[in-house]
């Protein structure tokens, strides 16, 4: 009867294992291949999942009917250097082989005596804190923690902004269009030509011939000491000398 509750134990911590095992694997790949995309609330989500588990876990250990496993020893009954494919299919082929170097870490029941001293050292010395100091130190420390979120979410907006700044367009893609095309195939321009150029005025807009005819009616007042070659201005607009055809 022992020896039957043990194994249905074993096969419930089996289980139970497996299941954490493929939530770290689900939760790693995320980490390392979704991280551009991960949000908050997903990885609370998933340690969410994870401390689940591992209650779950330590209720099945501490359960009445579970036997107490640290009175189980394990004993290698064979050590060999050469490759072992049933315990690579086992082991998912972490563990080629089952030697002499890899069996005083896979069949540790305690951690090595380095960690055992550093945690006990770290025991004794939270004995020695009072609660009014440890209140202290725990207030100090989310005090630094909301400080440090605060800049982070500081920097955050920050670096929005600037990016929202930098992608504002300071021109308008339409005038722009519309002027390049007007320079370089004229359209949007009347096309007409000037008066004495010996062509026919062509007017695309209403209202344009009366505009050169008051136009051709303007005398040429020429000024004081300019040269003879000057051109003869209309509006502002420099027009072709007689002879050459308008533009």
């Amino acid at each position: 009867r022992e020896e039957k509750q043990l194994e249905l134990t074993l096969e419930a911590l089996i289980s139970q294992v497996a299941d954490l095992k493929n939530s770290l694997v689900s939760f790693i790949y995320k980490l390392e291949n979704e991280y551009d995309r991960l949000t908050w609330p997903s990885v609370l989500d998933s340690f969410a999942l994870l401390s689940g588990q591992l209650n779950t876990l330590n209720k099945v250990l501490k359960h009445e009917k579970t036997p107490l496993l640290r009175n189980q020893v394990i004993i290698p009954l064979v050590l060999s250097p050469d490759r072992d494919e049933e315990i690579m299919r086992q082991t998912e082929g972490r563990v080629p082989v089952f030697s002499h170097e890899v069996v005083p870490d896979h069949l540790r029941t305690k951690p090595d005596p380095e960690v055992e001293e550093q945690e006990k050292q770290l025991i004794t010395d939270a004995a020695r804190i009072s609660p009014d100091v440890a209140q202290k130190q725990i207030q100090s420390l989310n005090k630094m923690c909301s400080n440090l979120l605060e800049k982070i979410s500081k920097e955050e907006r920050e670096s929005e902004s600037g990016g929202l700044r930098q992608n504002k367009q300071t021109f308008n893609p339409a005038d722009t269009n519309a002027l390049v095309a007007a320079v370089a195939f004229g359209k949007g321009l009347s096309n007409r030509r000037p008066p004495g150029s010996g062509g026919s005025v062509q007017s695309g807009q209403p209202g344009a011939g009366s505009i050169i005819a008051g136009a051709s009616g303007m005398q040429q007042v020429p000024m004081s000491g300019a040269p003879a070659q000057q051109q003869p201005m209309l509006a502002g607009v420099q027009m072709a000398q007689a002879g050459q055809p308008g533009k």
